[in-house]
């Protein structure tokens, strides 16, 4: 299968490019150089790659970043993703198309919503959520109107090395290695009480191949592990696994204007249409992302 990702040299792109290649696929990655709002330069490079699948991964994608430049975020989320949906139409053949949205679609939910299935209404709380409720919808028109084969993900929080330090887990990674190295007894944290379903990034890609194999277009999917776990947990178990004797310090500018509570997702759609389950557990992903900022530092 002939493959191309945007957002290619992004933190999923370069899991999802090597996944790929390990399967047997050929791919071709695009990233800065394709300006994603630029619609004659995202047709350009995906009839000239002429691929069987794309994978459309290309974002702005820090939820709380977003409510500083929500016009940004909005334009690059979902006018990119109009872009790359009238490309893929102007291929020849027609690629199977994914379109990655996110949890934040749902957002504010209750304990007795959960786990949050697919079928649960979308009000989205930040403007990232927002921008990516948008993206969907041009994805749901592009397959009613044109019979575009498209499928729509929700990933729920993703992890691993590699991933930028203005993601929860890697900022406390990275904030753990960097008070080891310097000494310091304390640790900066956000809201530590909020409650996440986290999933390996390289679980996270192999969902996102199976689905261009078997998904049914015009269909979206959860991707998630169905569990939940506080950040506080999180974070002191990175202090285990560190082993290092610190406290946490929660520090307010970290905080955003509306923060979800809780969040754990309903994956039986997608492991009834794949098969697909995590394999790695949550200790390996941590020790690998302190290991990750380790090598960093050093």
């Amino acid at each position: 299968m002939r493959a191309l990702i945007t957002g290619g040299k992004g933190f999923v792109g370069q899991w999802l490019g090597e996944h790929l290649r390990a399967a047997g696929d050929e791919v071709v990655a695009i990233d800065h150089e394709v300006e994603i709002t630029d619609a004659a330069a995202v047709r350009e490079a995906l009839t000239g790659a002429a691929p069987d699948a794309v994978y459309h991964l290309a974002a702005l994608t820090h939820v709380g970043q977003s409510w500083s430049a929500p016009a940004q975020v909005f334009g690059v989320n979902s006018l990119g993703t109009l872009n790359v949906l009238e490309a893929a139409r102007a291929c020849d053949p027609i690629p199977r198309v994914l379109v990655t949205s996110s949890a934040e679609v749902y957002g504010l939910v209750t304990e007795d919503e959960l786990p949050v299935s697919e079928d649960a209404p979308l009000a989205p709380v930040t403007p990232y959520g927002a921008s990516k409720v948008a993206a969907e919808f041009l994805a749901i028109q592009s397959n009613l109107a044109y019979g575009l084969p498209v499928v729509r993900v929700r990933p729920f929080n993703h992890v691993g090395p590699g991933q930028a330090s203005g993601f929860v887990v890697a900022s406390l990674a990275s904030h753990i290695v960097e008070a080891r190295r310097s000494g310091t007894k304390s640790v900066p944290v956000g809201n530590l009480g909020a409650r996440r379903d986290l999933t390996d990034v390289r679980d996270v890609v192999r969902a996102y191949r199976l689905l261009i194999q078997h998904g049914n277009a015009g269909e979206v999917y959860n991707v998630c592990s169905g569990r939940d776990i506080s950040i506080a947990d999180v974070a002191q178990r990175l202090l285990e696994i560190a082993d290092v004797d610190m406290q946490l310090v929660v520090d307010p500018s970290l905080a955003r204007p509306v923060d979800v509570p809780v969040l754990r997702g309903d994956p039986t759609k997608l492991r009834e249409a794949t098969g697909w389950a995590p394999e790695i557990d949550l200790a390996k992903t941590l020790r690998d992302v302190l290991d990750h900022w380790s090598r960093k530092a050093a």
